[in-house]
């Protein structure tokens, strides 16, 4: 992977030299711009013939049936402009998945909530049809393990805050302990103090709080600058690293983790 990431090094300054915004995970690569104007599509389109050139030039092929346009937010351009890589136009999606996360136009999690229940509920079903014992330590630990993954991958970048939202994912949990034998009876509330189990919105939380965490203290390779800023009053008792909650009229950013955790 280190020697991939090596190979691909100078494509990335090849797109920044040309004043074009990208981002790349390993063989992945997007690029992504804010078009008001014709020539910001000019510009798409140019990244796009760098991508192809770069690409022919190092002998790698683009797997083109998996590239595809997504506009976000309100589209003011010409929606009839097309974008093409080695002649072949690109289709215009209404969602993508990202690295396991599905992207809709207007940023809602709600199809990628969908999708991870779906699945969910199908290991968790799974679950007590191999386990001929009905032992809730064990029952509990191999949901833990095989099920809250499928639930809380990268949840900071997509936590629901409608209520409907954060009701479906938790439903998965709630429907496991109420299948464990002598709990069926029992309030959501009770099974989990008996198991030992937080809630899922519970542990949603305590994800965003710690990466909340390694952003203000620089323990990933992410710019705080990107996300947060300090407050400028220092008039109230406490520590010195009170956050500033800038305020937002658009319902997809007060969603985001930006404003959500504040």
């Amino acid at each position: 992977m280190v020697l991939f990431l090596t190979y691909i090094d100078d494509l990335a300054q090849l797109l920044e030299r040309n004043g074009i915004q990208a981002k790349l995970f390993a063989q992945d690569v997007k690029v992504y711009l804010e078009i008001s104007t014709a020539d910001d599509t000019i510009k798409v389109q140019t990244a796009l013939h760098l991508i192809s050139t770069w690409a022919s030039e190092w002998q790698l092929q683009l797997s083109i049936s998996k590239c595809n346009i997504l506009d976000i937010g309100h589209v003011s351009h010409d929606t009839t402009h097309t974008y093409t890589i080695d002649g072949s136009v690109l289709p215009c999606s209404v969602k993508c998945r990202d690295l396991g996360i599905i992207i809709t136009r207007d940023l809602s999690p709600l199809q990628h909530i969908h999708a991870i229940t779906a699945k969910a509920h199908q290991r968790a079903n799974s679950i007590h049809r191999c386990f001929l014992s009905g032992d809730h330590n064990s029952l509990v630990r191999t949901f833990v393990v095989y099920v809250h993954p499928i639930l809380e991958y990268n949840s900071v970048m997509w936590s629901p805050c409608l209520k409907c939202e954060i009701e479906e994912v938790e439903k998965v949990q709630r429907r496991f302990t109420k299948r464990l034998i002598g709990l069926n009876t029992s309030s959501y509330s009770d099974r989990l103090c008996r198991l030992g189990l937080p809630s899922l919105e519970l542990r949603r939380l305590h994800l965003d709080l710690i990466f909340c965490y390694k952003l203000v203290f620089g323990v990933v390779s992410v710019k705080f600058s990107d996300f947060f800023e300090f407050t400028l009053l220092q008039k109230t008792r406490g520590h010195a690293y009170k956050l500033y909650k800038p305020r937002s009229n658009c319902a997809a950013r007060s969603r985001f983790f930006l404003l959500r955790e504040l």
